[in-house]
């Protein structure tokens, strides 16, 4: 997965010397877009603010909160634990510079500051940083329907869950399995199965359309849907619309017993906003629960709870 060409990285400044900020400001800001913090606490704000900074360039000696204890926080906080921070500093002993490396900066600079070494070590930061974040998008991706995989979906659902309860919001989820998908691979071949699935997942995604809501492969022929705000009698005509559009696909599939076309089941449970509802591993179980009673009324319909 390639970063987008027109994709602009952003750089954070903090400093508590508004002359140092517009320094390294100006110095940067024809390759990047600059963020600016000039204490620890509107660094802390802007980190997590979106958009997100790619790098954050962060000075030592700030009054009130100091630069290692705005590190300490924006690692202990997982919304910006994965952000680099190069330290700016007028300190060279190397004590201080092990309590930076100690505490997770990925790099020093030293006061009065070279431009070009700056710019220079921010443009390697900058560089690693963006390719770990392809590969964090690629580990979260299925490799075959391109679709985000069980991973994605748990980190997702679990997000979606805590929001609901603290909202007080419905939030549904949809389990899918393809009918007699071994019966498809044995006829058809195991290339003919790869490309129903994609086509599944593809049909899948087209046909949910709220920014919020996520189709995911759960595993094999399974897939996941996750409805945020989304209580039981919509999520149910959601699930009913999916089941028609693998339908209209008009795949052919001649062993299966439920019909001469591919097919769905589902199973649909819905959560609304209880906090006595367990967790959202428990919302996924029920909604296993409604796919396999969907199965055992025959296959290609939807049962929900």
């Amino acid at each position: 997965m390639e970063q987008n060409p027109e994709y602009k990285p952003i750089v954070l400044v903090v400093d508590d010397a508004p002359a140092n900020v517009k320094i390294l400001a100006e110095a940067l800001r024809h390759e990047y877009l600059i963020k600016v913090a000039i204490s620890g606490a509107e660094a802390l704000v802007a980190a997590q603010s979106e958009p997100q900074p790619d790098l954050i360039l962060l000075d030592v000696m700030m009054p009130e909160m100091d630069g290692y204890e705005v590190l300490r926080r924006l690692k202990e906080n997982p919304a910006t634990s994965r952000i680099p921070v190069i330290f700016v500093t007028a300190k060279t002993s190397e004590s201080d510079e092990e309590t930076g490396f100690r505490l997770g900066g990925v790099d020093y600079i030293t006061k009065p500051i070279s431009i070009a070494i700056t710019k220079a070590r921010v443009r390697s930061h900058i560089a690693l940083k963006l390719k770990a974040d392809s590969l964090q998008k690629l580990s979260l991706i299925d490799p075959l329907t391109k679709i985000p995989n069980r991973r994605r979906l748990d980190e997702n659902l679990e997000r979606e869950w805590k929001r609901a309860h603290r909202e007080g919001m419905p939030l549904s989820i949809l389990m899918i399995d393809i009918d007699h998908f071994k019966d498809f691979n044995d006829h058809y071949g195991h290339g003919a199965g790869d490309e129903c699935l994609c086509r599944v997942a593809e049909t899948l995604m087209a046909g949910v359309s709220r920014p919020g809501d996520m189709v995911a492969r759960y595993g094999g022929e399974e897939f996941a849907v996750i409805l945020p705000s989304t209580d039981r009698q919509p999520a149910f005509q959601i699930a009913e619309h999916l089941r028609k559009l693998i339908l209209d696909l008009n795949l052919p599939h001649a062993l299966s017993s439920t019909g001469p076309r591919v097919s769905v089941s589902i199973g649909c449970a819905t959560m609304g906003g209880n906090p006595n509802m367990g967790t959202f591993t428990s919302l996924l179980q029920q909604a296993d629960a409604m796919l396999y009673r969907s199965k055992s009324l025959g296959r290609n319909c939807v049962s929900a709870i």
